[in-house]
C-alpha cells in the first residue's frame, strides 16, 4: 500500500526574499485566526531543500518507528511553528504598522515537522531568480506537483500573470497596500486553500 506524506496540522510555505514582507505575513496571519502553522524561506533553493527535508524526515520517521513500533505507524514529533492571535489595531485601513517587523511577531507553538505544506505562496520575484522557474520545477517533480501553489507578487503585469498560470500555478494574487488589506487578502487566501479546497487525493507523495 502507498503511503502519503500528510501533515497532522496544515501549514503554509511562504517564499519571499524579503525579511520584513515575511514579518508583515506572519502578523497579517495572526489576526485571521487561522490555526495553521506558517514556514518562510527567502529563495528558490533553500524553499526546494526544505521540502525534500520534509521528505527525508518522514522517511526516516517511517523507518525508526518501524523498528519499536508493532504497527510501524508515524512518529509524528511535533517540531513545526503555528501562528497564534496578535492583539488587532485600532485604526482601520491604515498604512503598514511602522516597526511592524519587531517585537510584534505573533507567538509560535510546535507542530508536526514530517507533513508537506498544504498550501505555497511563491513571490514572482526572487533577488536574481524567477518564481516561475522555482514552480516548474515543483511541477515536474511527482513528490511536490499535488501541493497547491499560488503566486503572491507585486506584479499585476498580464504577461506575468499568463505565464505563471502556464507553469502550473492554482492562483495569482496581486499584494495589497496596506496592512489591513493584507490581514483581508490573507484571510481569504487561508479560509478558501486551508479550510475549504479540496484535492482529488491527500497532497503527499507516495513512499
Amino acid at each position: 500500500m502507498s503511503s502519503y506524506i500528510m501533515a497532522t496540522h496544515p501549514s503554509i510555505l511562504l517564499i519571499e526574499d524579503s525579511p520584513g514582507e515575511c514579518e508583515l505575513f506572519r502578523l497579517a496571519l495572526a489576526r485571521t485566526n487561522i490555526d495553521v502553522a506558517l514556514y518562510t524561506e527567502h529563495d528558490a533553493e533553500a524553499a526546494f531543500h526544505f521540502l525534500e527535508d520534509r521528505v527525508h524526515h518522514f522517511q526516516w520517521s517511517l523507518q525508526a518507528r518501524s523498528f519499536t513500533s508493532p504497527e510501524g505507524g508515524l512518529n509524528r514529533s511535533p517540531t513545526a511553528r503555528t501562528i497564534s492571535p496578535a492583539q488587532p489595531s485600532a485604526r482601520q485601513d491604515a498604512p503598514f504598522p511602522e516597526g511592524a517587523h519587531s517585537d510584534r511577531a505573533p507567538s509560535a507553538s510546535t507542530g508536526d515537522r514530517s507533513g508537506l505544506p498544504s498550501l505555497i505562496l511563491l513571490d514572482l520575484k526572487l533577488g536574481r531568480r524567477d518564481g516561475c522557474d522555482l514552480l516548474k520545477r515543483l511541477r515536474a517533480d511527482a513528490r511536490f506537483a499535488a501541493i497547491p501553489v499560488v503566486v503572491f507578487t507585486t506584479s499585476d503585469d498580464p504577461t506575468d500573470l499568463a505565464r505563471c498560470y502556464a507553469s502550473g500555478a492554482n492562483g495569482y494574487v496581486v499584494k495589497p497596500g496596506t496592512f489591513e488589506q493584507l490581514v483581508q487578502c490573507v484571510g481569504d487566501i487561508g479560509r478558501y486553500w486551508i479550510d475549504r479546497n479540496l484535492t482529488p487525493y491527500p497532497i503527499g507523495v507516495r513512499c
